[in-house]
């Protein structure tokens, strides 16, 4: 319970923090409401249960809150009790537990700010990706294969972007690729991220097409497919690549 509810408070903060990214932001101060601006008391920043009381609305300029904010909490939530759960089985547990939390973390704020505005806040992909390469050290992983693997990511999207001229994927792409492959340096893993969110991509892509919510030359987002395949690849990789090599 107390991990969940800890998950809740670092969901709170993601979604000022991802706000304040985009709003060029510094991350102290108290919250306010985006729009109306007015600071936010502590009772009515409570995680979850604020928005289910205030009938998701704000107090002082009754606009609706968005979505965000809940899910945003309680994806978190959810997703910080299970890396806790899996994590907690394995030697290096507070390495562990550190890196998969971070990662969580991280591509929470990936995947509404690229699904929100269509870009990838490279400023916090950087830092993280050094801090994953730490703690991929202390778990024990090599680091040359680290490195090798974050290079193969990168270089994996920077010749999608190439190849399309630019067009297909931004460049933001290509660094949360090199995370990408910081974070999971396992072909079978990268792999797995790849075949998950291409596969996501393409059938959320002809259903908007299909309802004609997009057209053949819209631009979607890839980060958060990205992202959805990389926390599966997170907590059920194992599992998903044990089963498919089981086929043969």
């Amino acid at each position: 319970m107390m991990v969940f509810i800890f998950g809740l408070i670092i969901g709170s903060f993601l979604n000022c923090a991802i706000w304040r990214l985009y709003k060029s932001e510094t991350m102290g101060g108290r919250s306010y409401c985006p729009k109306c601006r007015q600071t936010i008391n502590w009772y009515d920043n409570i995680p979850v249960l604020s928005f289910i009381f205030l009938g998701g609305r704000c107090r002082h300029c009754h606009q609706p809150i968005s979505w965000q904010y809940p899910l945003v909490e309680l994806s978190t939530a959810v997703l910080f009790l299970a890396t806790y759960t899996i994590a907690s089985l394995a030697p290096a547990f507070p390495y562990l537990l550190a890196r998969d939390w971070l990662l969580v973390s991280t591509f929470i704020i990936v995947f509404v700010y690229d699904w929100r505005w269509q870009l990838i806040p490279v400023n916090i992909v950087w830092p993280i990706g050094l801090l994953i390469f730490v703690l991929n050290l202390l778990i024990g992983l090599v680091w040359w294969q680290i490195l090798i693997y974050g290079a193969a990511g990168a270089i994996f999207f920077l010749l999608q972007y190439l190849i399309t001229k630019k067009k297909g994927i931004g460049e933001g792409d290509i660094w949360l690729g090199g995370l990408l492959g910081l974070a999971f340096p396992s072909v079978g893993q990268l792999l797995l991220i790849l075949v998950i969110s291409y596969c996501l991509g393409s059938i959320v892509s002809l259903s908007l097409l299909a309802r004609q919510k997009k057209g053949w030359k819209s631009r979607i987002a890839l980060g958060p497919f990205l992202v959805i395949g990389a926390i599966i690849t997170l907590i059920w990789g194992s599992q998903i690549i044990a089963w498919y090599l089981g086929l043969f």
